[in-house]
């Protein structure tokens, strides 16, 4: 069984790469158990609370992201990194339980893939 990585680096409602790669994920997740999911760079904005997308005419699928773990997929990482170029506090409320990790960490996690996917 393929290893899977996905990776989201776009912010929300800026293009269609989240919430493309939210359906991709999801759908992966009935042919793969072995699946980590990784907020860095500007990815990390889709999972901040209390979006109001609608005030910009957009869909709301950030909220989507909420049932990762009725699809078996709890290995979800943070890149502290990213959180503090953006400002943003490690304890900071998220949509979804997350864990910490540095941009090594998540490096050493993505060398351990075998299919790596970018949204």
């Amino acid at each position: 069984m393929k290893r899977l990585a996905f990776i989201f680096t776009q912010p929300p409602h800026t293009s269609s790469a989240g919430r493309e790669g939210l359906d991709a994920l999801l759908a992966a997740s009935a042919f793969s158990e072995d699946i980590q999911v990784f907020f860095i760079g500007d990815g990390v904005f889709q999972l901040l609370p209390n979006q109001k997308p609608a005030e910009i005419l957009c869909r709301d699928y950030v909220s989507t992201f909420g049932v990762m773990p009725l699809y078996d997929i709890e290995d979800v990482y943070i890149c502290s990194e990213s959180l503090r170029e953006r400002g943003l506090q490690d304890n900071q409320q998220w949509i979804i339980d997350v864990q910490l990790r540095t941009a090594a960490q998540i490096r050493q996690n993505l060398e351990q893939r075998d299919v790596v996917l970018t949204f």
